[in-house]
């Protein structure tokens, strides 16, 4: 195959053209399959007959070499949503992280929305990471971003619509922390200590508003995650045998009641059964008949799908109750109890790793009862927890020495 040179004609319309007009090629790449009709390569713009036979080689090479990519004309706007549809119908996300990948879009198309998907280089790639740097956005959120940046690009190569990945090689550029965020990273979260708690759970079941006890309860006393919560069942718990079964989350990012959805869990460790004790069950079998008498009295409107914990209203009674609202419960019943109002349901989750690991359990059994497979939080406040219980059979120790 040989390419056709030629100088396409110029505005100034003279033989002796003195615009500067550059140097053409066509080269044939194949024959298209549908049409039976051979195709055709067509690039302008070079100076000199030179560049342009030296590009047309190069071309040529390509072909010969089976590594030629017809790069399309696509804007990269049109194909990150083309790539979000594909990512989406694998059917393998959940609903909250295609959420996350759009805001990430957004991000990108702050830099890139009309430029053609083939004319992105590396240079522009990077100064956009940084100019999210310099905008002040938190390096998790850069590093979002740059992921899906990354599976666009790479979903762009594999369907030959570019030939070079403009991601490759780029980093995340990294905030320069100052001595003060240095010493907040080794701050353990907060939890309540095992005293606090006891008079939490008091206030809570003396003055908490309805469900309130049982809720908070089985957060403490579990280590379930708020949406975990949420989304139980009935049919989750065995009175019998003492066990919850946790195989779902809660998802409403409006926080409409009626728009609730049911999502797999986070990770697929997530998926457990937690043993838990009388007080738990004790506590739910009395929530349970109180319950019965609220689906009695709106037999006609109940929303009855079998969760545990659920509005009460005249309005939408049956419908699960959603996070924000457990967030607001807390936050009252810490300030009457005179704790710190800033923790959080998740407070209590570190509240129950906390205090299993003075129970003396282990840590991969912890691990295992929160449904983690790996979690720096909760290894960093179990070390913390038995390096404290080891300095006290030290000192205990010391003084039984000392009295002999």
């Amino acid at each position: 195959m040989k390419g056709h040179f030629y100088r396409p004609r110029c505005k100034c319309n003279s033989k002796k053209c003195k615009c500067g007009a550059s140097w053409a090629f066509i080269v044939d790449i194949g024959v298209d399959p549908k049409t039976g009709k051979r195709k055709q390569k067509k690039k302008s713009g070079f100076k000199t007959k030179k560049d342009a036979e030296i590009a047309a080689a190069t071309l040529l090479n390509e072909l010969n070499q089976g590594t030629f990519v017809n790069e399309k004309v696509v804007l990269f706007e049109d194909f990150a949503y083309e790539w979000l549809s594909i990512y989406e119908g694998t059917g393998k996300v959940k609903e909250s992280t295609i959420r996350v990948r759009k805001h990430e879009i957004k991000r990108l198309l702050d830099y890139f929305a009309k430029l053609k998907l083939k004319d992105i280089s590396r240079r522009q790639y990077q100064n956009a990471l940084n100019d999210l740097k310099k905008r002040g956005y938190a390096p998790n959120t850069i590093d979002g971003a740059h992921r899906t940046g990354r599976m666009i690009f790479k979903k762009a190569v594999e369907m030959e619509v570019i030939k070079k990945d403009p991601t490759e090689f780029t980093y995340v550029p990294k905030q320069q922390l100052t001595i003060e965020e240095l010493e907040e990273q080794n701050v353990l979260p907060n939890y309540l200590e095992k005293n606090e708690l006891q008079r939490f759970l008091s206030i809570t079941k003396d003055i908490g508003l309805d469900q309130d006890y049982p809720i908070f309860l089985m957060l403490a006393y579990t280590g379930l995650r708020a949406g975990e919560l949420c989304a139980l069942k009935w049919r989750d718990v065995d009175m019998s045998e003492h066990t919850i079964s946790i195989t779902k989350t809660y998802y409403n990012p409006t926080n409409n009641k009626k728009e609730y959805k049911l999502l797999t869990p986070k990770t697929s460790t997530s998926v457990r059964v937690i043993d838990v004790d009388e007080t738990v069950i004790n506590a739910l079998k009395l929530h349970k008949s109180i319950q019965m008498k609220v689906i009695m009295k709106h037999r006609d409107i109940y929303h009855n799908k079998d969760f545990i914990f659920t509005h009460m209203d005249d309005e939408t009674p049956g419908y699960p109750l959603y996070i924000k609202k457990i967030e607001n419960r807390m936050r009252r019943l810490l300030k009457l109890a005179g704790l710190n109002t800033k923790l959080t349901p998740h407070s209590l989750r570190h509240t129950h790793t906390s205090l299993l690991a003075q129970a003396g359990v282990g840590l991969p059994q912890i691990m295992e009862r929160l449904g983690h497979k790996d979690e720096d939080t909760t290894k960093n406040i179990y070390l913390h927890v038995t390096k404290e219980m080891k300095k006290e059979a030290s000192q205990k120790f010391k003084e039984l020495m000392e009295n002999l």
